[in-house]
């Protein structure tokens, strides 16, 4: 089993910034393969970006690419999801998610485990 606990979510003004942390337990970290997910309130969970064991293979979305970043520090097993340059429309409940298998996937339903969200909202 793998626990995720997610932090960091608050209010900012649209164009700042702010960082998001997910904590790991349970589980070896360096074998998850982690992403961040949102769901905004009438829609569905979207697929932010996903990061695998090393810093090199990551996948971001076309809304956030060049805006958001993922990273992880193993020795904290800890993922980060850095934003900047944020939009009104980027306001939701991020999660963060993982899974055991290899490869990253945009699919929510890949993943095995996840976050209790924390909220994220942009104001204009």
């Amino acid at each position: 089993q793998v626990q995720l606990v997610e932090s960091g979510g608050g209010l900012v003004q649209a164009g700042g910034s702010l960082r998001l942390s997910c904590a790991a337990s349970g589980r070896a970290f360096s074998n998850l393969r982690m992403a961040w997910f949102r769901q905004a309130p009438g829609n569905e969970r979207e697929f932010v970006l996903a990061m695998a064991s090393s810093a090199d293979n990551t996948f971001y979305s076309d809304s956030v690419k060049g805006r958001f970043t993922i990273s992880r520090d193993s020795a904290k097993n800890t993922v980060y999801l850095q934003m900047s340059s944020l939009k009104p429309e980027d306001t939701a409940v991020y999660f963060c998610a993982a899974r055991k298998k290899v490869g990253l996937s945009t699919i929510p339903g890949q993943y095995e485990y996840w976050g209790q969200g924390t909220q994220v909202t942009v104001s204009s």
